[in-house]
């Protein structure tokens, strides 16, 4: 069974819009699901940052933290990922300062370095698409907030930052997986046909830190689990079904039902969105979901796996990750 290969697995949840609904129904429903997710036994669940995007309501993602780890006692909790780029390092530092003083020993710290979709977000921001390519040294910065090292700014103190510990994760985009390496972090990345290559240049790469002894790989990937398989892959239409209008039109729409997402009507660059979208990802009944995750554990000698499926009928998603965990640790 999986739970041989690997030692935890995670959720990571973007408060997605459902049709006739509203962003702070999102959120509220987000905080709900964590709840959900300590229940069933999930190592950690995290949140995301977008910004100016109608159908995702994850713009703040240490706000919606620290509501998630008031309303929870023993899930990990974190960010996948807080965009740095976007950020001073200053101020994420204080932000994950505060959260790991409030709640010691179940706070993640995941980056990302991604800059805004538009040209107007980015403004809006402050900040431009050349910014990524100062990710290492922004983490850099961040990093010495909290060991009280950094020498960017001298004379300037991140608290109560300063010598606390919340877990570091990068998530692994572009220059990622050298990045992550060359600082001895821990790394996300999402399954797909660069995954193994990216995880062997990151684990030649390690260099053991304060922060991390060894590699830690962490493996992103969209799964489904219902009755029967063709169940499960109706839960992952919704979503990809928005992901490819976005593609197409420039905006994520609210999730719709299942079955209007299988029944519209789509142009031939749609559908070619939607089957990328729908590409890489897992579905089955739980034993076959078992054997699938399996493998690409096997594949990617991956420590954990972080589970990012949602889909319009909440009580399905939650069926769907209920047969998950009950799949893993059977």
């Amino acid at each position: 069974m999986l739970h041989a290969y690997v030692t935890a697995y995670s959720i990571l949840d973007r408060s997605l819009v459902r049709q006739g609904s509203t962003p702070a129904a999102a959120l509220r429903e987000t905080v709900r699901f964590a709840r959900q997710a300590e229940e069933l036994g999930y190592h950690r669940f995290w949140v995301s940052e977008h910004h100016s995007v109608p159908g995702v309501a994850g713009s703040a993602p240490t706000v919606l933290a620290a509501a998630v780890a008031a309303a929870t006692s023993r899930i990990r909790v974190g960010t996948g990922g807080v965009m740095l780029p976007n950020h001073q390092p200053l101020v994420v530092a204080e932000q994950f300062g505060v959260l790991e003083s409030l709640y010691p020993g179940r706070v993640d710290m995941g980056l990302g370095r991604s800059v805004g979709f538009t040209g107007g977000i980015r403004r809006a921001l402050g900040h431009g698409k050349d910014d990524a390519d100062g990710f290492g040294d922004r983490l850099d910065e961040l990093l010495g907030y909290f060991t009280g090292t950094q020498a960017a700014h001298p004379g300037v103190h991140a608290l109560p930052a300063e010598g606390l510990r919340p877990q570091v994760f990068v998530l692994a985009m572009g220059s990622g997986a050298e990045i992550a390496a060359a600082h001895g972090l821990p790394m996300v990345i999402g399954a797909g046909a660069r995954m193994v290559d990216a995880v062997a240049r990151y684990r030649a790469g390690f260099r053991p830190s304060g922060w991390a002894a060894r590699p830690y790989v962490v493996i992103a990937v969209n799964v489904a689990v219902g009755a029967t398989r063709a169940e499960a892959a109706t839960l992952q239409l919704p979503e990809a079904w928005a992901t490819a209008l976005s593609r197409t039109s420039g905006a994520f729409p609210p999730l719709v039902p299942a079955e209007e997402a299988a029944g519209l009507e789509m142009g031939a660059r749609e559908r070619a969105y939607l089957e990328e979208s729908l590409k890489g990802q897992i579905h089955g009944t739980g034993p076959e979901v078992a054997v699938a995750l399996g493998s690409l554990v096997e594949a990617s000698g991956a420590d954990e796996v972080l589970v990012t499926m949602n889909t319009y009928d909440l009580d399905r998603r939650l069926d769907s990750y209920r047969r998950l965990a009950a799949a893993l640790t059977g």
